[in-house]
């Protein structure tokens, strides 16, 4: 059973966006082996420079960078746009090969480049999302991939 993580830098603070979310896990758990870690995000003033979020960026990247393992795709908005049966794709053929796929989901300043570097990046859209909604919709197109790869009728 392919295991999937999804890591995230922030947390959740709207409970209809926890909700959502938990039921998502709860439909996926039978499906792989399931985890999402969530991560604290680095405090930064009202008005950051460059600098600081560089810096902030840098702080999140070290969390991360521990708590990846297999593929990764970081989500970033030079990340390469995917239809739902790509992605299904992509687990499939990470169905393949031992290990694990991890997803990767910034705080609102984005990804440090080393994060960036660990993989093929993933953009959900071209549009701008805010992260707690980019969480959802990534959970919702992981549980579609593998119902595709179920040949289920939940996507259409």
């Amino acid at each position: 059973m392919l295991g999937v993580k999804v890591v995230c830098v922030g947390k959740l603070k709207e409970s209809y966006w926890r909700d959502a979310v938990a039921e998502y896990e709860k439909r996926l758990r039978p499906l792989c082996r399931w985890e999402l870690i969530e991560l604290g995000e680095a405090r930064l003033p009202t008005d950051p420079s460059p600098g600081e979020i560089a810096g902030a960026l840098e702080k999140e990247g070290e969390q991360i960078l521990r708590q990846v393992s297999g593929t990764v795709f970081p989500l970033c908005i030079e990340g390469k746009e995917l239809s739902s049966p790509a992605l299904a794709n992509r687990l499939s053929r990470a169905m393949q090969a031992p290990g694990s796929v991890t997803f990767v989901i910034g705080s609102s300043y984005g990804l440090a480049p080393q994060v960036k570097a660990l993989g093929e990046g993933l953009s959900l859209s071209p549009m701008t999302f805010p992260h707690q909604l980019a969480r959802v919709m990534l959970c919702e197109q992981i549980y579609r991939a593998f119902q595709i790869l179920g040949h289920t009728k939940y996507h259409k």
